[in-house]
């Protein structure tokens, strides 16, 4: 728009680049120079807190890193501490069970060679029997002596079979999970109450054949084994050996009475 009061500063259309328009472009130069000045100032200062916050930035991160590595190597250290702790106790726990199946083994090859030894004389009464029942009046009476002594043998069959049941039910709560150990410990100090106050398994001294497989008799079979006999085997061994005493007993009885009657 022209100013009327100043004419020479209005624009004319027929003025040319190098005629009176230079003084319009020297005012639109000013303004500009000042716009251009601004953008320069507004960048340098830009740019400056762009450096500075790429520095805050990469100084945060290098710390972030070197507390998160300092953190891993001392979870490195823990973990392998704890490793060789695991390994120092699982050395322990095979030699402490090596020992145990040699301890158990020594014991079987006993009990083994003791339940030869009553086989043997078992084999030898019954020879005995024979020719003793062979002798007419004196196979009789070994005959009614064998008889009275077959009573107290089935007291004591009948007490074993009890011993027997409460020993599979005790292994049973031995090789469970879900069963707690003062439950089985109450099942043992009953088993040993039964083997001490009956007179037909006081007399077999059961007592410590009972600690030994409360102590030593630690088979199990297969987690999904739903047969109860099918644990242990060191009971399995005190059982029969105790069967065939009791046998031994009723035939060593018996002669005994035989000979005290002649």
């Amino acid at each position: 728009m022209n100013n009327l009061n100043d004419p020479d500063w209005n624009i004319r259309p027929n003025e040319g680049a190098a005629g009176g328009n230079s003084k319009w472009n020297y005012a639109l130069l000013v303004p500009m120079l000042g716009l251009a000045a601004f953008r320069w100032i507004w960048s340098k200062e830009s740019q400056k807190e762009i450096q500075e916050a790429g520095a805050k930035y990469d100084k945060t991160i290098k710390a972030i890193q070197e507390d998160l590595e300092l953190k891993y190597r001392q979870s490195l250290s823990e973990n392998r501490r704890e490793m060789v702790q695991l390994e120092l106790e699982l050395e322990r726990e095979r030699r402490r069970a090596q020992g145990f199946k040699q301890a158990l083994a020594s014991q079987s090859q006993q009990l083994l060679e003791e339940r030869r030894g009553l086989s043997r004389e078992r084999q030898a009464l019954d020879m005995e029997k024979g020719r003793v029942q062979q002798s007419g009046a004196t196979g009789a009476l070994f005959n009614d002596a064998l008889e009275k002594e077959s009573q107290r043998e089935q007291a004591a069959v009948q007490a074993l079979r009890q011993v027997e049941e409460k020993l599979v039910e005790r292994q049973s709560a031995f090789c469970s999970i879900l069963v707690p150990r003062e439950k089985r410990m109450e099942m043992e100090k009953d088993l040993l109450v039964l083997a001490a106050r009956e007179p037909a398994l006081a007399r077999l001294g059961m007592e410590d054949s009972l600690k030994d497989i409360f102590k030593n008799d630690r088979r199990c079979a297969e987690y999904l084994n739903t047969d109860k006999r099918r644990n242990g085997s060191l009971m399995w061994v005190y059982l029969r050996y105790w069967q065939l005493l009791v046998k031994l007993e009723k035939h060593q009885r018996a002669e005994a009475s035989l000979l005290g009657s002649k």
